[in-house]
């Protein structure tokens, strides 16, 4: 059994992301073995919300050259999660806006 903290890596803040919280969907950088239901239940646990749905994406590293040096971003799981209508906010990104 996971921690939620191995779940749930670190807060995603982009410009898109902050357009979002009004909308009550907040994005996570995610463990990329996590599946919907350990974030869900991650994200409960950690933030004290209820949540109504989750979107995943999965990111390939994309490969960089640096000179005649080439390496690769390392992948990444990308989740968005939706909160129900009743459910209260999450406080850190209140803080971002």
């Amino acid at each position: 059994m996971k921690s939620p903290y191995d779940v749930i890596i670190k807060p995603v803040v982009t410009e898109a992301s902050m357009d979002m919280i009004a909308d009550k969907k907040y994005t996570f950088k995610v463990a990329t073995d996590a599946n919907k239901v350990e974030i869900k239940k991650a994200v409960e646990e950690i933030f004290g919300v209820k949540v109504e749905k989750v979107t995943t994406m999965n990111f390939d590293g994309k490969l960089k050259r640096m000179g005649r040096f080439e390496g690769r971003r390392a992948a990444y799981k990308k989740a968005v999660v939706k909160l129900t209508a009743d459910s209260k906010t999450i406080e850190f990104f209140e803080s971002m806006v």
